[in-house]
């Protein structure tokens, strides 16, 4: 079985993620290790590398759905972050932990962020026990980011927001890069914002439709 998903891991990089251009080596290769399967439920593994997002928490009564992105954006957004071997990295809405497996071997450390508090057991379980030593699970509101360990050389957000909070600007380093998909469904746009002597300005990079995360939805409020 192992081997089998050896090959799937493959077929993934090679059909989904180069075909996309994703160029990043360090981002191919760590795709091409981090067992995404483990990463998953057992019933869903078979699925761990087709090319579509894959749920990994039900919805419930005011609590929606969670999912594992599609590997393509995902790796788009990883490379558009460009994180260096020396970065400290903020993963916001890490999941099961996948997502901040794969970008532990392309930073230096990572703080993995997440609010539902089995899914950060769950993600904190695996990667100790597949040895992402530089990696810390901790618990909390997504949308506050975690500015205990702050300032991060690069903050990646796993999944589509409708509004990026100010406090996770606040949590850049001067030179930080923040990873974002700013609007949901096919309106999805894939931002990188840098931070510069204080000030951070942003650019359009590409179409990116994948699920959102909450917690950052826009606050409505009525006009007169």
């Amino acid at each position: 079985m192992d081997t089998d998903f050896t090959e799937q891991r493959v077929k993934m990089v090679d059909g989904q993620i180069r075909t996309t251009d994703v160029t990043d080596t360090a981002i191919l290769e760590a795709m091409l290790t981090v067992p995404r399967e483990a990463f998953v439920s057992a019933r869903r593994r078979e699925l761990a590398y087709i090319d579509e997002d894959i749920e990994i928490s039900p919805a419930e009564p005011g609590k929606p759905a969670r999912y594992l992105m599609e590997p393509s954006p995902f790796a788009k957004l990883a490379q558009l972050a460009g994180i260096r071997s020396t970065d400290f990295v903020l993963d916001i809405g890490c999941g099961t932990g996948y997502s901040s497996a794969v970008l532990s071997r392309l930073a230096s450390s990572v703080v993995a962020l997440e609010s539902d508090p089995v899914l950060a057991e769950q993600a904190s379980s695996t990667l100790s026990h597949l040895g992402y030593d530089n990696v810390a699970v901790v618990q909390g509101l997504l949308q506050d980011g975690y500015a205990a360990e702050a300032p991060y050389d690069a903050i990646f957000i796993n999944g589509a927001i409708e509004e990026l909070p100010q406090a996770l600007l606040e949590q850049l380093k001067d030179g930080g890069r923040l990873v974002a998909v700013e609007g949901l469904g096919n309106a999805g746009v894939a931002r990188l914002f840098l931070k510069t002597t204080g000030v951070v300005t942003g650019r359009r990079a590409f179409n990116a439709a994948i699920r959102p995360l909450p917690g950052f939805e826009r606050v409505h409020t009525f006009e007169f």
